[in-house]
C-alpha cells in the first residue's frame, strides 16, 4: 500500500514544537503558523518530505516481512511473534534442529531487501 508523507509529518520532524493548522487539501498554501511559530520555507519541507518518502519507502522489505495483525489473516510468509521464535530457539537447543533458522530464512527469502 503506497502512502504519501504529508506536511505535518515533516513539520513536526523539522519542529517538534510547531503549532500548525493545514486547512483542506495538504498544501503548503493551506498551512497556518500559530503560536509564532516560524514558517518553514516551502524548499525545505518539500526537501524532508521526500527524505521522509524515501526513507518509508525503503522500509517496504521491514512491513511486508512484519504484517500489521488485521493482515496477518491472508498473510502468508511473515515472522512468527517473539514468543513463538524463542520457543523454537528452545527447542532448537534442546533437539539439535534449526527450526527457527528454517522459519526465519522462508521470510527473507520471500521478502528480499533488494
Amino acid at each position: 500500500m503506497a502512502k504519501n508523507i504529508e506536511l505535518i509529518h515533516a513539520i513536526i520532524k523539522i519542529n517538534p514544537t510547531a503549532v500548525v493548522c493545514v486547512n483542506g487539501d495538504d498544501l503548503y498554501e493551506n498551512i497556518e503558523w500559530q503560536n509564532d511559530t516560524p514558517v518553514i520555507p516551502k524548499a525545505e519541507l518539500e526537501a524532508k518530505q521526500a527524505e521522509l518518502q524515501a526513507d518509508y519507502d525503503a522500509k517496504q522489505y521491514q512491513r511486508d516481512r512484519n504484517p500489521d495483525e488485521w493482515e496477518k489473516v491472508n498473510a502468508t510468509n511473515f515472522y512468527p511473534s517473539i514468543g513463538d521464535q524463542l520457543d523454537m530457539l528452545w527447542h532448537d537447543k534442546k533437539d539439535g534442529t534449526t527450526t527457527w533458522e528454517d522459519a526465519i530464512q522462508v521470510v527473507k527469502d520471500a521478502h528480499p531487501k533488494s
